[in-house]
């Protein structure tokens, strides 16, 4: 499709944002669905003159990544209640010049899992503490799930199980942990610490799915032991997979080409390899 001057301009503000998979993930959906527009990268060293640039320029919507996506909430003119309750936004739509703020990476995490299994009382137990801690914890309580949180630290373990309204364990205390899935919310394995694990050897063997956020190796030390253990896998690509079939409902009404989308983000995956 030709770039002209009625080209619609999506993107990812983020910094740094030029190793981002999104932006292959969106242009494909776009094309796809034939929509005249395009997605790009946006480096984004102050969020506040980007944000400045988004109203300026009528963009029409951004994905916000690391490391401004708490800050950003206070740039905009509306935020959805969701997105307050997990204290982070990753989604800004503009409608004329109204700057809306939601988060979808809990419903990334969300769909990725409800592909495998009922999340429905199903009992989960998440590892770590942090931003995506958050947003998947809130996503499981609103899908109905029972999880407890275990983290290293204890003092914000327990700050955010509070939060949640859930358990927490600490991390070091393994015999305890059992369910029906467990997920890896920690960058614990991330590449290049690709011999590293969240969990101690055989704790995986007391879960159905185990889930994994790091998608960098695709398939982690830890989903690599699921996996031979008979465990269901779900890779942190899936994740962000559906936190962006999300976003592209969100911006453009349609509903999303999951398979065209999951394909680019792969290809795009394999060419940084």
């Amino acid at each position: 499709m030709a770039i002209n001057g009625k080209t619609l301009l999506y993107g990812i503000l983020g910094n740094p944002v030029a190793h981002s998979l999104s932006p292959a993930m969106h242009n494909a959906a776009l094309t796809a669905s034939g929509i005249d527009a395009v997605y790009l990268p946006f480096p984004a060293p102050d969020i506040a003159d980007a944000i400045t640039g988004i109203r300026g320029l009528g963009v029409q919507g951004v994905s916000v990544t690391i490391p401004h996506k708490e800050a950003v909430m206070e740039l905009l003119d509306n935020i959805d209640p969701v997105a307050v309750k997990i204290g982070a936004v990753n989604t800004v739509i503009n409608t004329d010049g109204v700057l809306t703020g939601l988060n979808t990476d809990w419903l990334g995490a969300t769909r990725a899992l409800e592909e495998k299994i009922n999340l429905s009382g199903a009992k989960v137990v998440i590892l770590g503490a942090g931003g995506s801690a958050r947003a998947i914890g809130f996503g499981l309580r609103e899908r109905g799930a029972e999880f407890v949180l275990c983290s290293r630290t204890e003092s914000r373990g327990r700050a955010l199980a509070d939060e949640l309204g859930c358990s927490w364990t600490s991390l070091e205390d393994t015999a305890q942990l059992q369910g029906d899935i467990v997920i890896n919310a920690t960058s614990v394995g991330m590449s290049p610490h690709i011999d590293k694990s969240p969990l101690p050897e055989g704790i995986v063997t007391r879960f159905k799915v185990v889930m994994d956020i790091v998608y960098a190796p695709r398939k982690t030390r830890l989903l690599q032991e699921a996996e031979a253990n008979g465990c269901i896998i779900i890779n942190g690509l899936e994740m962000l997979l559906y936190q962006g079939v999300a976003q592209f409902e969100l911006w453009t009404g349609n509903i999303a080409p999951v398979v065209v989308m999951r394909d680019a983000l792969a290809g795009a995956f394999a060419k940084i390899k």
